[in-house]
C-alpha cells in the first residue's frame, strides 16, 4: 500500500475516533454545538473515505483512459473543497441560531475537544508533509480540511468555556473562523478546477524543463514548450529543432533529454518531444591550422587558427572561407574541449584532422553535436578538399584577425 493510501486510512480512523468521543461527550453534556460538531466530524470521515477511494482509482489506466485517471484526485479535491465551504456554512448557521444552553459535565466536553484539537492538528501537519512530498493535491486538500477542524473545534471549546464564566463570545469567534474556512475552501476549489481545465504548469517547472532542453548541445532551437498537471503527475510536450541527420541518433538524443527531465523533476508521467532536423542551407568544413595558416595542424588543441569553409547545398565551390583565432591556445588544461565547443557553436558539419583525437574530450563534444570527424593524409586544406571533390577560390578567404568574443574558461 502506498504512503498516500496509508495516510488516507489514518485520516479515516482518526475522524471516526473523534466522532465517537464527541458524540459521547455531546450526549453527556447536552451541548447542541458539540453534537453538531460531532456530525461535522462524521462528514469529515466520509470526506476521508472519498480521499481514499480517489487515490485508489486515480492511479489506474484503462483502454478508455490510457493517460490514467489522475484527475480523479483533483475532482475529489474539488469535492473536499465544497465540503470545507459547507462546513463554514454550518458554523455560520450554528452561530446565528444557537441559543443559551445549560451544559452538564462540562469537563468531559472540554476534555474531548482538547483531545480532538491536538489530534487533528498533529495529523493535519503530518498529512500536509506527506502531500507536499509526493505532490498529491487530494492529500493537501484533506490536510487543509482537517486543519479547519482545529478551528471549528476551538470555536466550540470557546463557546463552552465562555458560557461557564458568563461571557458569550462564541458567535463572534464562529464568524471569524468561518471566514478562514471559506477562504481555504475557495482556494482549494479554484486550484482543483484549474487542473481539471488543463491550465498550464507553473512557471518554475516549465523554466527547469526549458533549461534542461537548451543545455543539450544538439538542440538548436526550442520552438514550443507546454505542460499540464493531472492529479499529482505532470505531462510535458515540446517541439525542438535538432542538429541530427540520422533517425537513430535523434531518438537517442531525445531519450536522453526525457531521462534528464525525469531525474530533475518529480512526478513526470509522460513527456512528448516532437523533433525536426536542422534545415541547413550550407555545409561547413573546419580545419585546424598551423601558425602560417597554410597547413593542417597535427595537434588540434594547439592550433592557433581554424579555417571554416562553407559550401551551399549542392555546390562544390565554397561560398565563404573564414579563418578565426583560437582564443583557448594559452590555457593549460581542457583547451581541446573548449576549442571543439567553439567550433560546434559555428554549426560545423565536418572537422578535418591529420591525426585522430588521442583524448576523448573533443571527440565526445563533436559526437554530441553530430559533427563528423575525418582524418586525412593531405597537408593542406586545399588538398584535403580536392580529395573530397570540393574546392574554394583564394579570393573568398576572410582572415578574421580579431579574437572571437568568447568568455575564456580557465
Amino acid at each position: 500500500m502506498e504512503v498516500s493510501e496509508r495516510t488516507a486510512l489514518m485520516g479515516m480512523a482518526l475522524n471516526f475516533f473523534i466522532f465517537g468521543i464527541k458524540y459521547v461527550s455531546a450526549s453527556a453534556s447536552g451541548s447542541i454545538a458539540l453534537k453538531a460538531e460531532a456530525f461535522h466530524t462524521l462528514a469529515d470521515f466520509i470526506a476521508s473515505l472519498t480521499v481514499f477511494v480517489g487515490l485508489k482509482i486515480a492511479k489506474r489506466k484503462t483502454k478508455a483512459f490510457p493517460y490514467g485517471l489522475y484527475k480523479i484526485e483533483n475532482l475529489m479535491s474539488v469535492v473536499v473543497a465544497l465540503v470545507i465551504i459547507y462546513s463554514g456554512y454550518e458554523i455560520v448557521l450554528e452561530a446565528i441560531n444557537a441559543g443559551a444552553t445549560e451544559l452538564k459535565n462540562s469537563p468531559i466536553a472540554i476534555a474531548s475537544l482538547v483531545i480532538a484539537i491536538i489530534a487533528t492538528y498533529v495529523f493535519s501537519r503530518y498529512e500536509r508533509r506527506v502531500g507536499k512530498k509526493i505532490n498529491s493535491p487530494i492529500l493537501l486538500a484533506d490536510s487543509a480540511h482537517i486543519h479547519t477542524d482545529v478551528l471549528s473545534n476551538a470555536v466550540v471549546l470557546i463557546a463552552i468555556i465562555t458560557s461557564l464564566i458568563g461571557y458569550q463570545l462564541d458567535k463572534i469567534a464562529a464568524f471569524i473562523v468561518a471566514g478562514f474556512i471559506f477562504k481555504t475552501g475557495v482556494q482549494m476549489f479554484l486550484d482543483g478546477i484549474r487542473v481539471l481545465l488543463d491550465a498550464s504548469l507553473d512557471h518554475e517547472t516549465l523554466s527547469k524543463v526549458e533549461k534542461i532542453i537548451l543545455e543539450t548541445p544538439q538542440v538548436i532551437e526550442l520552438k514550443k514548450l507546454t505542460g499540464r498537471n493531472s492529479g499529482r503527475f505532470k505531462f510535458i510536450e515540446a517541439d525542438i529543432i535538432l542538429k541530427a541527420y540520422y533517425l537513430e541518433k535523434a531518438h537517442f538524443i531525445v531519450d536522453g533529454i526525457e531521462n534528464r527531465i525525469k531525474d530533475k523533476i518529480k512526478n513526470i508521467d509522460h513527456i512528448l518531444i516532437h523533433y525536426e532536423p536542422l534545415q541547413k542551407e550550407e555545409t561547413v568544413y573546419a580545419f585546424p591550422l598551423t601558425e602560417d595558416k597554410a597547413l593542417i595542424n597535427s595537434h588540434f588543441g594547439e592550433s592557433p587558427y581554424f579555417m571554416l569553409v562553407k559550401f551551399k547545398v549542392g555546390e562544390t565551390i565554397a561560398s565563404e572561407v573564414d579563418i578565426i583565432n583560437n582564443p583557448y591556445i594559452k590555457i593549460e588544461k581542457g583547451k581541446g574541449i573548449l576549442a571543439a565547443e567553439l567550433l560546434t557553436q559555428n554549426l560545423i558539419d565536418y572537422i578535418i584532422l591529420k591525426n585522430d583525437f588521442n583524448s576523448k574530450g573533443p571527440a565526445y563534444v563533436f559526437s554530441n553535436s553530430n559533427t563528423a570527424i575525418v582524418v586525412v593524409d593531405e597537408r593542406t586544406p586545399e588538398e584535403a578538399l580536392e580529395r573530397l571533390g570540393l574546392g574554394y577560390d583564394a579570393n573568398t578567404v576572410v582572415d578574421k584577425e580579431k579574437l572571437i568574443v568568447e568568455a575564456i574558461k580557465f
